[in-house]
């Protein structure tokens, strides 16, 4: 679809009713999508940070509203899904300039969770998850810097993908951190999963039979015991999908000099980004965003060389690792989903924990897939997989036959 044939005026049968929390109200669009095409019928919601043409992208934020002028394009993933004929049915929630893995915006509150009832949705790509958890569409788009797809899927119990860093086009999107900044998508159902990728990435093919199975021990560690003897099950259950399976470790020293460094590079790029708009306007944000943004503003030249060797020695790790089709099993996050009330100093270290499992697709820039497997305290937790860059229909692929094993619930 060019951007000269997008309709300007919303669609009446496209409405929604949002009792979650997940639309922006300031934002109310709907663009009904073609007539036919692999999505047909289909609706979804987009985070945002998507531009659509003749509207504002927020961003997360009133002041960011209010200072940037409506869309002049619509983003090139919302183009092609309208294309193969899904229809947007609104922009969704996402954390204040998508800094955070909570899903608790200031300004517009928190989506509600309804398979996690009284917890947080995770974030930053908290209302398109919520969206599609609820049922209030088909399938809707976010995007993942350092977890803000993979998290609110393990949280939310649905499914979602960061797909190889590069691979769905950002044209007409938000930058944030531009070297981590991946565009993907959540759904409930594996064969629509698929036919999204079908769609948004670059390649309809995949690349064969599933290899191996690698076992992330470090990560498994990584987790809450709960959480760890829940998906350890798992793991060993779809291992039959592979030609075999085995444990592998991936450093001695843990995963948290790898967070580390990770989050010097996103910040650096963060303060690159947007130091001029922050400078200029001084706006205020929530807490935990709020210190995290005077943070990136501190890092040093010495501190980022630093870490783009660490990440250097991460790709090269995982590149030499995930051949054959291999895939690599971990936990999403380190366990289920923080309760609403959970104090933002236990919120934090609950972060820093995480990204020591979000920073490994983030670093080598890997396709990985949130499946919702299990439950621990009558929570969602989920099972990623991650294979070698440019495998992401292996991935899609997998979780259609893997469907038998998705959330018992």
């Amino acid at each position: 679809m060019r951007q000269d044939s997008i309709p300007s005026l919303n669609s009446s049968d496209l409405t929604i009713h949002d009792t979650l929390g997940a639309f922006c109200r300031h934002n109310e669009v709907r663009i009904q999508g073609a007539p036919d095409g692999l999505l047909a019928g289909t609706r979804f919601g987009v985070k945002d940070l998507y531009h659509l043409k003749g509207f504002k992208t927020g961003f997360g934020h009133p002041a960011w509203l209010d200072s940037h002028p409506a869309a002049e394009v619509t983003s090139t993933a919302v183009l092609r899904l309208l294309s193969a004929g899904a229809s947007v049915v609104g922009k969704t929630h996402c954390d204040e300039l998508c800094f955070s893995l909570n899903g608790v915006n200031k300004y517009y509150g928190t989506p509600l969770n309804v398979n996690a009832p009284g917890c947080i949705p995770g974030g930053s790509s908290s209302g398109s998850a919520a969206a599609v958890a609820g049922g209030l569409v088909d399938f809707a788009l976010g995007s993942d810097t350092g977890g803000s797809i993979r998290v609110p899927a393990s949280y939310c119990g649905i499914l979602g993908i960061r797909p190889t860093h590069g691979a769905v086009s950002l044209d007409g999107a938000l930058p944030f951190a531009p070297s981590f900044d991946t565009g993907g998508w959540f759904a409930n159902n594996p064969t629509l999963m698929r036919d999204i990728g079908r769609v948004l990435l670059p390649n309809h093919s995949s690349v064969g039979q599933a290899g191996q199975l690698l076992v992330g021990t470090d990560a498994f560690s990584h987790v809450d015991q709960s959480t760890s003897t829940a998906l350890n099950a798992v793991a060993q259950q779809i291992g039959q999908a592979f030609t075999g399976s085995r444990n592998v470790q991936f450093d001695p020293a843990g995963l948290d000099p790898w967070m580390h460094a990770f989050r010097v590079i996103q910040g650096s790029e963060i303060w690159e980004t947007h130091r001029d708009w922050l400078i200029g306007l001084g706006p205020e944000f929530g807490d935990g965003i709020r210190e995290r943004f005077k943070w990136v503003s501190t890092i040093t030249p010495e501190e980022i060389a630093s870490a783009n060797a660490v990440r250097l020695s991460v790709r090269d790790f995982f590149d030499k690792l995930l051949i054959d089709n291999a895939v690599l099993a971990i936990p999403t996050t380190p366990g289920p989903a923080p309760l609403l009330d959970t104090t933002t100093p236990d919120l934090e270290k609950w972060r820093n924990r995480s990204l020591g499992l979000l920073c490994i697709a983030g670093h080598a820039g890997l396709p990985q897939l949130s499946i919702p497997v299990a439950r621990v305290q009558g929570r969602p937790v989920g099972l990623s997989l991650i294979a070698a860059r440019g495998n992401d229909h292996l991935l899609l692929d997998l979780a259609c036959s893997l469907e038998k094993i998705h959330d018992p619930d």
